[in-house]
């Protein structure tokens, strides 16, 4: 059968995709439609056809799932930003417990249970961090907002439910002041405008606030000007900084900075311990749920004041630090240089001094331990959504620390790392814990403990 656009058939949800779509079939081809619950009926009309897929969206609920409840968010369908405001969060939790078993599945071969899901006191508001594009919409209106899935066309908002409430004020604030100086958005066909990005960075246990401002050049006409309306108008922004980013990509921020007020860096807490947080650091952007997620890895890896553990991917110290109080020593290694900066610092205003930080590529660096013969006990792994690489991993294998607490945002990379170490290693105990709510995004622990050879 020839499918076309703008065709409407009444499908049933039968499962989700791993980015939160709902599946149905029609006539045993697969239509990915956002939006629908599993269990439900309803009319679709066809958006999109491909070769071994159609893309429908919604035009009519004929059987509505006891699963759905009213998203708090007006364009929660239209936005890419979350895909789960419409269901409940007990389904959520099993959506997300069950992307993590599948990719062991279907990734690694392992037929695993997990042994904890942890959910989230607080699903709304809790993003510490966010970039907002902003642009014209047909009409020539400045708006800002999320992109439409798959897209970079800009679903238009008010507010946004999963971030930090004191953001979308000065968001309002900057639009305003944009359209009074004249400032254009940065336009990705034309190459051309002024303002490219907002950044905002808030800390949990702190009042503090950072905004970056991400322009396209240097020197803004009567930037000064719009810079101090703009910290009158908000005096809660404890740091304002310019960066620029005159290359033509997607890359979100440039090298250069001008900090044009407060001290280019936030504060926040973690387990009880203070971070400096500078714009470029990578630090979790839910800081409830990043405190389980440490507590419960430092738990899995049943630290001992024998110990001397390697922190990898370190960042700003985040882990290594809080579980410093347990072992003898932290080890700790990032390629980026301001992180390691950040985390020297943190690790100085905490009065921790078992912990040692190197500026590395995480795989040279093992490799340096294993040439060492380096004694490692436990190692923490937090790497970027890409994973380890190989290397990284066969130098792991031939340290053999006897326990690896791999911590990870992507399960597919978590499943195809954790079968290269399968020969050396056991999963002892999986834990998935819900650090973005209203998302599709689960992060995962996986303790793995050495094989007796």
């Amino acid at each position: 059968m020839t499918y076309n656009v703008g065709q409407v058939f009444t499908v049933v949800g039968i499962d989700y995709t791993h980015d939160g779509l709902g599946v149905a079939k029609i006539d045993g081809h697969t239509i990915f439609v956002q939006g629908l619950i599993i269990g439900e009926e309803a009319e679709v009309e066809i958006v999109m056809v491909k070769k071994n897929f159609l893309v429908g969206k919604i035009k009519k609920i004929v059987v509505i799932s006891p699963d759905r409840i009213k998203p708090l968010c007006p364009v929660a369908t239209a936005c890419g930003g979350c895909q789960f405001h419409h269901l409940s969060y007990e389904k959520e939790l099993d959506y997300k417990k069950n992307k993590v078993l599948r990719a062991f599945h279907n990734i690694a071969h392992l037929d695993l249970e997990a042994d904890e899901v942890i959910g989230s006191d607080v699903p709304y508001y809790y993003r510490n961090k966010i970039i907002m594009p902003i642009a014209y919409d047909k009409r020539k209106n400045l708006i800002h907002g999320f992109y439409r899935y798959r897209s970079h066309d800009i679903v238009a908002i008010e507010e946004c439910f999963i971030e930090d409430k004191r953001s979308a004020p000065i968001i309002h604030t900057i639009k305003n002041l944009m359209k009074e100086f004249a400032y254009e958005p940065y336009d990705e066909t034309t190459l051309k405008g002024d303002i490219r990005k907002i950044m905002l960075r808030t800390s949990y246990y702190y009042p503090d606030i950072m905004v970056v401002l991400i322009t396209k050049h240097g020197n803004l006409e009567a930037f000064s000007q719009f810079t101090k309306q703009l910290l009158a108008a908000h005096p809660e922004i404890t740091t304002l900084i310019q960066n620029i980013n005159g290359d033509d990509t997607n890359v979100v921020l440039g090298q250069q900075e001008n900090i044009i007020f407060g001290p280019g860096k936030i504060r926040d807490k973690l387990l009880g311990l203070e971070f400096s947080i500078s714009s470029k650091s990578f630090y979790q952007v839910n800081v409830l749920q990043t405190e389980k997620l440490y507590q419960k890895a430092i738990e899995l890896a049943k630290l001992n004041q024998n110990d001397i553990i390697l922190d990898a991917y370190s960042g700003i110290g985040t882990i290594g630090l809080s579980a410093a109080k347990y072992v003898k020593q932290v080890i700790g290694v990032e390629v980026v240089k301001q992180a390691v900066r950040d985390a020297k610092e943190n690790a100085k205003i905490n009065h921790v001094n078992n912990v040692v930080f190197f500026e590395d590529d995480a795989s040279d660096f093992i490799e340096k331990l294993e040439e060492r013969k380096q004694k490692i006990d436990a190692v923490f792994v937090d790497p970027p959504r890409k994973g380890l690489d190989e290397r990284f991993i066969q130098s792991l294998n031939n340290l053999r620390p006897e326990r690896i607490v791999y911590i990870s945002c992507d399960p597919a990379t978590l499943a195809r790392d954790v079968a290269l170490f399968i020969a050396h290693y056991q999963v002892s105990k999986l834990v998935v814990v819900d650090m973005f709510s209203r998302t599709y995004h689960v992060e995962s622990i996986v303790l793995l403990t050495r094989r007796e050879q």
